[in-house]
């Protein structure tokens, strides 16, 4: 069974492999995170479970039913009712309907812990299956991010209006 988990320090080294086992995949259709995330990750980890103590960000990591981390699903940038989403999954569970579960358990914390009202979501032309994902959650295009939106990439922004309820 996975189980969706707010971030620990403990997730520490099972968020690492999981980056580190993914990173080419990853790097096909959203931005690298660079090997200075990798030489400084105990920092990485740290500044997000500070955040999420400050409501500012909310982490969390998908642990499948080994231990293992196979996705991670954020809350950035709360503030004003609203906040992004980002998410990836391992290459592993990709195309199981994964993602869009947890994008929807994403989208419950969003309202229940943090009372927002909207989502925002960057996402690249080249991945599609996020796109799916955000629209089997939702959300819908709103219009071009830029390329330092997307690490470098061309992409769409999406948006999911909350008021509704997240489901």
């Amino acid at each position: 069974m996975q189980a969706l988990q707010a971030l620990r320090a403990e997730h520490a080294a099972a968020v690492l492999a999981f980056e580190q086992e993914n990173r080419r995949y990853f790097a096909a259709s959203i931005s690298d995170r660079g090997d200075e995330f990798f030489e400084r990750f105990a920092t990485h980890i740290d500044d997000a479970i500070a955040a999420r103590a400050a409501g500012t960000s909310s982490f969390h990591v998908l642990i499948d039913h080994d231990g293992s981390v196979i996705g991670r699903f954020n809350l950035f940038e709360i503030g004003g009712g609203s906040a992004h989403l980002g998410y990836r999954v391992a290459e592993r569970v990709s195309g199981r309907g994964v993602a869009t579960a947890a994008v929807r358990t994403m989208l419950e914390i969003a309202v229940s812990d943090f009372g927002l009202t909207s989502l925002l979501a960057a996402v690249s032309d080249a991945n599609i299956a996020s796109r799916r994902v955000l629209a089997q959650n939702g959300f819908v295009e709103v219009g071009p991010a830029a390329p330092s939106d997307l690490g470098g990439k061309t992409g769409s922004w999406y948006r999911r209006d909350l008021t509704a309820g997240p489901g």
